[in-house]
């Protein structure tokens, strides 16, 4: 997979990002490709911020993969950084060719070149391959997560 380059997205990459997260059933429901507007607002948010890392993986010119690396400080597990790996999406085309394992080992190793201490990610509790995937990788589901809509 060395034709593959892994990055710090541009806005150019936005249309095939978010053309990503929604081809999938629940992205699906919760994506609007067609109006990129709120999108580029949140895009300069996470580019000004840098905690915030939009990664793409990017063959031959063309966005494959993305996904979202946020570290956190803290002061829980004697003041660990974090990481949070979230929005991890591979193209239709691409999946099952290894990316998605490229990227988060990717990931991981940022993660420590950033001094954080520890790996975290959520997976919607009916992606039982995604939850396979990240297993097999050495992740553990060790916590029940919740969520609140605002």
């Amino acid at each position: 997979m060395s034709d593959i380059e892994i990055r710090r997205a541009t806005e150019a990459d936005l249309p095939a990002i978010i053309a990503m997260l929604a081809d999938d059933p629940l992205g699906a429901t919760r994506e609007s490709p067609d109006d990129l507007a709120p999108y580029r607002a949140a895009f300069e948010v996470l580019a000004a911020d840098p905690k915030q890392h939009q990664i793409v993986a990017v063959r031959e010119g063309r966005t494959v993969g993305t996904l979202q690396l946020t570290v956190i400080p803290g002061l829980s597990r004697r003041a660990a950084t974090r990481s949070i790996i979230e929005g991890v999406r591979i193209h239709r085309d691409e999946r099952g060719s290894g990316l998605g394992t490229q990227l988060i080992e990717w990931a991981v190793a940022e993660s420590r070149t950033l001094g954080c201490q520890m790996v975290q990610l959520t997976s919607d509790a009916t992606r039982i391959d995604a939850h396979r995937f990240y297993e097999r990788l050495g992740f553990e589901a060790s916590h029940l997560g919740f969520k609140l809509q605002l």
